[in-house]
């Protein structure tokens, strides 16, 4: 009999560990993981909402072939309408729900949620907006993110720096976002014609207010203003209204537009006559539809969610996102807290998802795991890449 009761003692004592942990950390159980995404999908940036969509998809692909340890991934997706506000109380409804966040997207958004992460202590994974949102967060909370998404200033000083000396840019402006999306862009573009010893001059930085529509009086300022050459940091919706309206009084700048447009939707919103020509800027991951490894993985995911079939590019920075946390999953194994989620991150290296792009690589001192570009053009309903990857320095 004693020896029965010493049996039971010492099994309850090794199984104690594995509910305990289950039952104290948030957003995990023995059978789920719960991953928080707030995203626009209604309102001005309704179209970029597909990378929650492409996200979510990637994690029921996930599920469907087992999981990570034996655990399926469990999405919350919620509508922001890409308000900061409305993106806060999505989070806050989240609270004490969820594992970590991925997917999260927009530069004011992210302003503004930033500190929620951290303080809450839930690790946030390739989320989009101005990369410099978390460039001065102090150490202790900046171990809680891990980005992978281009620079806007480092890729506007490439963009004008390529209009300069391959297209002979004499003059350049930019049309964007009332935001540090739209600023960071005109910082950028600053940037380069400071160093390019007067090869090219600043026309105008013309910015709009997230809510607008009517662009007529931009379009003015914009052909007032002379450049031959015009860099777009907008929404999709909104960059083919400026581009109607600068058609329509004879403005016909070359232009060349941040990665954030390099979706084939583009030809749809301009008018193939309109965008045929432009060139959209890339990130350097994931791969963009018209190559194999990016083909591969958006049919994958339009099985899983058929609204994506037209907005796979989107979609792929969303799966893109959610690969990423399968990799930080699979590396913390199944004692899954987070902590263990952390140190799961900082051993990705060299990571390519499925083969796209350049390589992702995070580490203790290093949270910007991806910072890089490539140029495309816009040609006949698909974008061809014109320049390899150029890779910048990670920013933190």
């Amino acid at each position: 009999m004693k020896k029965s009761r010493i049996l039971l003692c010492a099994v309850l004592l090794f199984l104690v560990p594995v509910c305990v942990g289950a039952q104290n950390v948030p957003g995990v159980t023995d059978t789920e993981v719960v991953v928080g995404i707030s995203n626009p999908l209604s309102g001005p940036a309704a179209l970029w909402g597909a990378t929650g969509l492409g996200a979510k998809a990637w994690a029921d692909y996930i599920n469907d072939k087992g999981g990570v340890h034996g655990r399926k991934i469990k999405v919350i997706l919620r509508d922001d309408g890409y308000n900061p506000s409305r993106a806060m109380a999505n989070l806050n409804e989240m609270k004490g729900k969820i594992f970590c966040s991925t997917a999260m997207l927009g530069t004011a958004v992210l302003h503004t949620t930033k500190d929620f992460f951290p303080d809450n202590k839930i690790p946030l994974i390739a989320p989009y907006m101005d990369v410099r949102t978390f460039e001065k967060m102090p150490k202790e909370k900046l171990r809680w993110i891990f980005v992978s998404y281009p620079d806007y200033i480092d890729e506007a000083e490439f963009m004008t720096n390529y209009a300069v000396k391959n297209f002979g840019t004499k003059k350049i402006s930019l049309f964007g976002q009332n935001d540090n999306y739209g600023k960071m862009g005109g910082e950028g573009m600053k940037k380069a014609l400071s160093k390019l010893s007067g090869k090219a001059t600043l026309g105008d930085i013309v910015l709009y207010d997230v809510t607008e529509r009517s662009f007529a009086t931009h379009a003015m300022k914009l052909k007032e203003a002379g450049g031959d050459t015009l860099l777009i940091y907008a929404t999709p919706s909104q960059a083919a209204l400026i581009l109607k309206e600068i058609a329509k009084i004879g403005y016909r700048p070359k232009v060349l537009t941040s990665f954030t447009l390099c979706d084939v939707i583009m030809y749809k919103l301009a008018g193939p006559d309109l965008w045929n020509g432009v060139y959209p800027c890339a990130p350097a991951s994931p791969s963009i539809p018209g190559e194999p490894g990016a083909d591969r993985v958006a049919d994958i995911l339009k099985k899983y969610e058929p609204k994506i079939a037209g907005k796979e590019f989107i979609a792929l920075y969303g799966a893109l996102s959610m690969m990423q946390t399968v990799e930080g999953l699979k590396n913390a194994g199944r004692n899954l807290t987070q902590e263990s989620m952390i140190k799961g991150m900082e051993m990705i290296k060299n990571f390519r998802p499925e083969g796209m792009g350049a390589p992702i690589t995070y580490g203790p001192d290093r949270r910007h795991g991806l910072n890089g570009s490539r140029l495309t053009r816009a040609e006949n309903g698909r974008h061809v890449p014109i320049t390899d990857y150029v890779i910048y320095k990670p920013l933190y």
